[in-house]
């Protein structure tokens, strides 16, 4: 074997040990707050909490259902709507981006509902997904909210919700908007039956959502950091021309200001809806 056929063999064994060894795109993941790269698993163990800054980063529906959950919980079917009701295409056609989005995601729509127990308490937990279209309320969210206020009447114990959302899916115009007094009365029938009807706010929380059943909640839980509002902060400086305060429409400024109960840290989180379910559901559900 001639000396430029061993160098070229040589070459190509390296590049093959190279893709072998190469490393995978998904092994560290960077914090959005302060910068640090973190090593995904470790970083997905520690409930997607930064160790550095203890940023609370976004979670999808499967992983908060786990967390909140004790084992043995059903998740419950979603709801089935008409689906793009108005025939809406932007850039795509409206079933073109509901495709793609339920490619990315393991649940149907934005909000999934499961029923189990919280530390032994019965519960119906309601979790709301930024990750499929921005956790965008559409009827089909609308459908799943009334579902799992009917579910928590039915097993007479309490609904949590967990929120996030950018606000009313757009491609659904004013369907989507109906969706906010449909919500508001399944909350009124749960306090007509003297069920809790908690809202654990995370980030972001934003728009329709907030202007419904966001901030209708017998408790309101807000992890820390978490964006709470309906206009963007910019809109709101635009239409009344004054700067805004710092951390305005953070958890822990509306916490100060009483449209928040209480901040917890997601490693906190169960326990303390433990507690509160433990107070405010009835002996006969519990």
């Amino acid at each position: 074997m001639s000396w430029l056929n061993k160098v070229r063999n040589s070459l190509s064994s390296l590049g093959t040990k190279k893709e072998e060894d190469s490393t995978p795109d998904n092994l560290w993941v960077k914090c959005r707050n302060c910068g640090e790269m973190l090593f995904t698993k470790e970083y997905e163990a520690n409930l997607s909490v930064c160790p550095r800054c203890e940023h609370h980063g976004r979670i999808g529906t499967d992983a908060r259902m786990a967390h909140l959950l004790d084992t043995g919980f059903t998740v419950l079917p979603t709801p089935k709507v008409k689906e793009d009701p108005l025939k809406f295409r932007d850039s795509k056609p409206y079933p073109a981006r509901m495709k793609a989005a339920r490619a990315a995601n393991p649940h149907p729509d934005a909000l999934t509902n499961a029923v189990g127990t919280v530390e032994g308490i019965k519960v119906v937990l309601g979790v709301q997904d930024f990750h499929f279209m921005g956790g965008s309320m559409g009827m089909a969210v609308g459908a799943a909210f009334v579902a799992g206020a009917e579910r928590a009447l039915k097993e007479k114990c309490g609904y949590v919700i967990v929120t996030a959302a950018g606000g009313a899916r757009m491609q659904e115009g004013i369907l989507s908007l109906m969706q906010m007094p449909k919500t508001t009365v399944a909350v009124r029938r749960l306090n007509a039956a003297g069920l809790p009807y908690i809202v654990v706010l995370t980030d972001p929380t934003t728009g329709g959502v907030t202007a419904s059943y966001a901030m209708l909640g017998d408790v309101h839980i807000a992890e820390p950091g978490c964006l709470i509002g309906f206009a963007g902060q910019r809109v709101i400086q635009d239409t009344i021309r004054e700067k805004l305060p710092e951390g305005f429409q953070r958890a822990e400024y509306l916490h100060a200001h009483g449209m928040v109960d209480m901040v917890v840290k997601r490693h906190d989180l169960k326990a303390t809806l433990a507690t509160v379910l433990g107070y405010l559901t009835p002996a006969r559900a519990a």
